[in-house]
C-alpha cells in the first residue's frame, strides 16, 4: 500500500475556509495541514467510540462571522 499522501480537490465555502484559516493561523499550521488535523481527529474519534464526532454531522453548519 502506497504511504504517500494524496492530493484531492476540496470546495469549500469561503466562511468556512476563512474560519479554518484562523483557526490554523492560531495553531501555527498552514489551512492544509489543519484540514487534515481535523480530518485526522475526526476518524480517531470514530475509531475509538464508533461514532462520528456529531450526531448531527449532516446538518448545515451555521457560522457567525
Amino acid at each position: 500500500m502506497d504511504q504517500g499522501k494524496k492530493q484531492i480537490p476540496l470546495r469549500l465555502s469561503s466562511k468556512l475556509y476563512a474560519q479554518i484559516a484562523a483557526w490554523a493561523e492560531d495553531d501555527f499550521r498552514s489551512v492544509n495541514g489543519q484540514i487534515e488535523y481535523l480530518l485526522s481527529e475526526c476518524v480517531k474519534q470514530r475509531k475509538k467510540d464508533g461514532k462520528y464526532v456529531s450526531e448531527t454531522i449532516d446538518e448545515e453548519i451555521t457560522l457567525d462571522i
